[in-house]
C-alpha cells in the first residue's frame, strides 16, 4: 500500500512537473511571439516612416525642377532671344566685326535651343505628355550634339505605359545614372535598353568606363547610387549595379508593369554585385 502512495505521489508530482513545462513553454513562445510582432510592426512603421520621407523629398524635388524648368523656359531664353534680337539690329559697316556679330548670334541661338532641351528635360509635364521612351531618346540625342559621350538607345518589345509617375521616376534614375557617368566614369559609350515585355519591364543602362568598387554604395560618395536604389523601390522596382575596377558600370532596373501601386513598403531585393 505504501508503495502504491509512493508510486501515485511520484506519477502526480511528474504530471504537475509536465503541467509546469508546458505552461512555461506556452509561456516562452507567446512572449516570443509577441515580441516577434513587435518587432515586425515596429520595422513596418520604420520602413513606411522612411518611404514617406523618401516620398516627400522626392515630390520637393520634382518642384524644385519643375520651377526651375519653368525659369529657364520663362525668362532666361527669353532674355537671350532679345540679346539675338538686338545683335542683329546693330548697324556695322566693318565685314569683320559684322561676321562676329554673327557669330555670336549662332552661339545665342544654339545657347537657347540647350536650354531649351535642359527645361524639357526638367518638366514633368513634358515627360508625362511625350513618354518615357520618347523622353529618353531626346536627352540622349541631347548629350550626343554635346560630343561629352556616345549615348546608344535600343527598344525591345511593344512600347506599352506603365504609368506617369513611375515613368518620371524611371526618367530621373536615368539622368543619375547619365550624371555619375559623366563627371566619374570617363566613359565613351552609354549603351540604354528598354525592354518591354508582359509581365517585365527592364531598364538597363550600361557605360564602358572606369568603373568603381561596390562598396561605393556604402560611402557618402555613393550617393548617386543611393538614390538610384531609393528611386527603384519608391515604384516597386528592384535595382542591381554591377560595377569593378576598369570594367565599367551595369545598372538594371526591373519591375513588373501589373503592379498598379506607387509606392511601396521598400521590401524589395536591391543589391550591388
Amino acid at each position: 500500500m505504501r508503495y502504491e502512495n509512493i508510486q501515485v505521489l511520484v506519477l502526480s508530482t511528474a504530471m504537475l512537473f509536465t503541467v509546469v513545462i508546458g505552461f512555461i513553454v506556452y509561456f516562452v513562445i507567446l512572449y516570443r511571439s509577441r515580441q516577434e510582432r513587435n518587432e515586425q510592426e515596429q520595422q513596418e512603421l520604420k520602413s513606411a516612416f522612411e518611404q514617406e520621407l523618401l516620398k516627400t523629398r522626392i515630390e520637393m524635388q520634382e518642384q524644385t525642377l519643375a520651377y526651375i524648368s519653368r525659369e529657364i523656359h520663362d525668362n532666361i531664353t527669353q532674355v537671350l532671344s532679345f540679346v539675338k534680337l538686338n545683335l542683329g539690329m546693330i548697324p556695322v559697316a566693318d565685314e569683320n566685326v559684322r561676321a562676329k556679330i554673327g557669330e555670336n548670334r549662332e552661339l545665342v541661338a544654339q545657347t537657347i535651343s540647350d536650354l531649351r532641351n535642359l527645361s524639357k528635360s526638367l518638366s514633368y509635364d513634358y515627360i508625362t505628355a511625350h513618354g518615357l521612351v520618347k523622353t529618353i531618346e531626346t536627352e540622349a540625342e541631347r548629350i550626343n550634339s554635346s560630343g561629352l559621350i556616345d549615348a546608344l538607345l535600343f527598344v525591345d518589345g511593344d512600347i506599352y505605359s506603365i504609368g506617369a509617375e513611375r515613368e518620371l521616376v524611371l526618367f530621373r534614375i536615368f539622368q543619375e545614372a547619365l550624371n555619375n557617368a559623366l563627371k566619374y566614369s570617363s566613359a565613351k559609350h552609354l549603351k540604354i535598353t528598354l525592354q518591354y515585355h508582359p509581365d517585365l519591364f527592364n531598364l538597363t543602362l550600361e557605360d564602358d568606363g572606369v568603373g568603381f568598387s561596390p562598396d561605393l554604395i556604402n560611402n557618402s560618395k555613393g550617393l548617386g547610387l543611393k538614390n538610384i536604389h531609393n528611386r527603384a523601390a519608391l515604384i516597386g522596382a528592384a535595382a542591381t549595379i554591377y560595377s569593378s575596377q576598369g570594367n565599367g558600370c551595369r545598372i538594371n532596373i526591373t519591375l513588373n508593369p501589373s503592379h498598379k501601386g506607387l509606392y511601396t513598403n521598400g521590401n524589395h531585393s536591391n543589391s550591388i554585385g
